[in-house]
């Protein structure tokens, strides 16, 4: 696993052994930053169910402004920690939170605080065809805390299983969809 662009463009990035963490593959993260082109600049990024740090890292390496990541798996934190030296990037605009995704969410949003873009790529939940969705990421779509770190003109890049279907809540409209082998990248606005 490596950074594919930016100004860390080919560092390689450290993964743990098992299945403690399914880190978003190459060409699924290239797919997402082609289709967000300009848009991670400058950004604010808030990179939840951080794994390795390699959706953060790359947003960092293509010009975000600051990226916070969130990472309840201490072991996880470590290899995010690695990835950030390895990955020769400025630490300051880097902000790690170990803790849980919804926990943080709702402390962020205490202080007030948006960003421009919010990347989750949660681990996969099971087949749920005819049922609605018990996963982390239907999870994610369905609390309003989400919303109100979301700035207006932002965007939301969740993933999740081809098996696993969500149910897009109102308040959200769907921007575009990547799909790469079992692997889905669902891109989100807030309905106005």
């Amino acid at each position: 696993m490596r950074i594919i662009g930016g100004i860390a463009a080919g560092r390689i990035l450290k993964v743990p052994k098992g299945l403690s963490v399914r880190p978003t593959p190459d060409l699924v993260r290239q797919a997402v930053f082609n289709s967000l082109g300009a848009r991670v600049i400058d950004a604010n990024v808030l990179d939840l169910f951080s794994g390795t740090g390699a959706i953060g890292l790359e947003c960092l390496s293509r010009g975000a402004q600051l990226v916070v990541s969130v990472e309840k798996n201490a072991k996880n934190v470590g290899f995010i920690k690695q990835n950030i030296v390895n990955a020769n990037l400025q630490e300051q605009n880097y902000e790690l939170r170990t803790q849980d995704v919804f926990t943080a969410i709702a402390q962020l949003v205490d202080q007030k605080r948006q960003f421009d873009l919010i990347t989750a790529d949660p681990p996969f939940g099971k087949k749920n065809i005819g049922t609605r969705s018990l996963s982390l990421s239907q999870k994610l779509l369905d609390d309003p805390n989400l919303c109100a770190v979301l700035a207006d003109d932002g965007l939301l890049v969740l993933g999740h299983t081809t098996r696993d279907t969500l149910t897009i809540p109102d308040h959200w409209k769907q921007v575009k969809v990547l799909k790469h082998g079992d692997s889905m990248m669902h891109i989100l606005g807030i309905k106005k």
